[in-house]
């Protein structure tokens, strides 16, 4: 059977064609998935660290130890923080740029210790401890817009709270 030259250009042609496309699309998916991943952000978690004292006339001061950002999502069954807050408790917000509240939590109130031990009828018993220094260890599940973070001492049962320390977040 003749062939003619023709046919093979056509072939080559379209076998040429093929290729080109398949590499095109292929090319294509890979942009795209690496566009998908630079969009995507990895959730961070907060650490923040303090010391809370209060004074003889019951007038509270905190100091700033350290923060640590870290990659990580925070587990969702967490108890640390309580639901809702009584006079005393405390209240950390996350603030964008515009100190406008993200986020909060409530923190029990760190003065108030409740002890388990065992007493000298092998017993267990619990006593209430005021204590006049506690160490606040925070960890928040950080949002990408936070810029602040304030913490509050709940003044009233109206839930009105007074700004204590204002960490500022620097850019990550």
């Amino acid at each position: 059977m003749p062939h003619n030259n023709s046919t093979y250009n056509n072939l080559n042609t379209i076998i040429l064609l093929l290729i080109v496309l398949l590499g095109i699309s292929c090319g294509t998916k890979k942009s795209i998935a690496q566009e998908d991943v630079k969009q995507e952000i990895t959730p961070k978690l907060l650490f923040l660290n303090y010391i809370i004292s209060k004074d003889a006339n019951n007038k509270k001061s905190i100091q700033f130890i350290n923060k640590t950002i870290a990659d990580g999502k925070a587990k969702s069954n967490s108890n640390k923080y309580i639901k809702t807050s009584t006079v005393g408790d405390l209240k950390c917000s996350q603030l964008d740029k515009d100190s406008i509240e993200i986020n909060h939590v409530f923190i029990k109130n760190p003065f108030i210790k409740t002890i388990e031990f065992v007493n000298d009828s092998l017993s267990f018993e619990s006593k209430r401890v005021v204590l006049n220094k506690a160490p606040i260890s925070l960890r928040l599940q950080l949002h990408s817009k936070t810029k602040l973070v304030v913490i509050s001492e709940i003044i009233d049962t109206l839930q009105n709270s007074k700004p204590l320390i204002t960490t500022k977040l620097n850019e990550l």
